[in-house]
């Protein structure tokens, strides 16, 4: 009986010794399971701060990459825009330029023909104005030795005053010649005299009045010069 009983609290211990391995080991086992799993997730971090770390890195030279291609893209714009800008005002000053040298060759050719105009005007005008001075001469012939008490004479005087203020209205002028030294630009020597009252080269006798029209001859004195 005594034996039956002790075998019975023998079984009875090694259960509760197996049941307090068992504890044992679940708890170990869990232990064991919480650190793996602790360990792995610690590995899973730094294995996402290790792909993070590399995507910064493979990302950052990319940046640079782009910001470079930036600025050389911006660069050859504003290269671009430059040379447009300077191409742009060398056609400017070009055609600035040919347009001044066109106004210019115009304001000369405007010059010129006014000129032109204006010395065939003078020339027509001396021409008619040539032909006129015939009947001044004759006035002055026909009013040399007239009676200036007859009133005929007096009338004729009156119209060759008229006609000498036309021709001094029109800008005709005679050319001073007795008592002045020869000039062949304004005399025409037609006779040459001896006289020793007065000195050599000098104008003795006027035979036709001559004129200027404005600064320009239209008909030379006809003189008689002393040698």
């Amino acid at each position: 009986m005594k034996d039956d009983m002790k075998k019975e609290e023998e079984k009875k211990e090694k259960a509760e010794g197996a049941a307090s391995a068992a504890t044992a080991a679940d708890g170990t086992a869990d232990s064991s399971h919480a650190e793996k799993a602790d360990a792995a997730c610690k590995t899973k971090a730094a294995d996402e701060v290790k792909d993070d770390s590399k995507h910064t890195e493979g990302t950052e030279p990319d940046k640079e990459k782009k910001e470079e291609k930036k600025a050389e893209s911006s660069e050859k714009k504003e290269e671009g825009k430059k040379a447009h800008k300077d191409k742009k005002d060398e056609k400017i000053a070009e055609l600035t330029d040919r347009l001044q040298r066109q106004m210019a060759e115009f304001d000369n050719y405007r010059k010129r023909t006014e000129k032109e105009k204006a010395s065939m005007y003078d020339m027509g005008a001396g021409d008619v104005i040539t032909k006129f001075l015939a009947v001044g001469d004759n006035f002055e012939r026909g009013l040399q030795n007239a009676d200036t008490s007859d009133p005929f004479v007096e009338g004729m005087m009156k119209v060759y005053k008229q006609f000498q203020k036309v021709l001094d209205d029109l800008g005709v002028t005679a050319i001073e010649a007795e008592g002045k030294e020869f000039d062949p630009a304004f005399h025409n020597a037609v006779m040459h005299e001896e006289n020793p009252d007065v000195g050599e080269n000098i104008v003795t006798q006027e035979l036709q009045k001559g004129y200027k029209y404005k600064d320009t001859v239209i008909r030379h004195s006809m003189v008689k010069v002393a040698n």
